[in-house]
């Protein structure tokens, strides 16, 4: 199947498909700091380059985009109709990658928070972010 596009509409879509300051990942920062809790940003001394980190907790926060990190079973995360076995081994070392860099955080003593860019839609982002807070207390 061919794509709907040219290469180079397609080529300007994807390079404005950003990797930081994503919306979900504004709405978990302004709700820390709201809460009086600081943190600092894209770590790249950690493995994984966490969105968040907490040094106070000993906490680290991954915020992922369902399409990007394979969220199983999400109406977000279904795969493009062109391209199909390339985008399957790109999501599926995605998710390697991930898995990777959080049993390497977990070995050296660092608690791993994932939230997924579905559960910050209007419905129940306010569930997550207190459940994210009251994790956090409980530390």
């Amino acid at each position: 199947m061919a794509d709907i596009h040219s290469k180079t509409v397609r080529s300007y879509n994807m390079s404005k498909i950003k990797s930081k300051n994503t919306k979900p990942e504004l709405v978990v920062r302004k709700f820390l700091f709201s809460h009086g809790i600081r943190y600092r940003l894209h770590q790249n001394k950690l493995a994984g380059k966490p969105d968040i980190v907490l040094s106070k907790y000993k906490t680290v926060i991954f915020i992922h985009g369902c399409f990007w990190h394979g969220h199983n079973e999400c109406a977000y995360a279904s795969l493009p109709k062109t391209r199909t076995e390339w985008w399957k081994e790109k999501i599926a070392k995605n998710i390697a990658n991930d898995e990777k860099a959080v049993r390497y955080l977990r070995e050296t003593g660092w608690r791993v928070i994932v939230i997924w860019s579905c559960d910050l839609k209007p419905k129940t982002q306010e569930i997550v972010l207190a459940k994210l807070l009251n994790e956090l207390k409980n530390c």
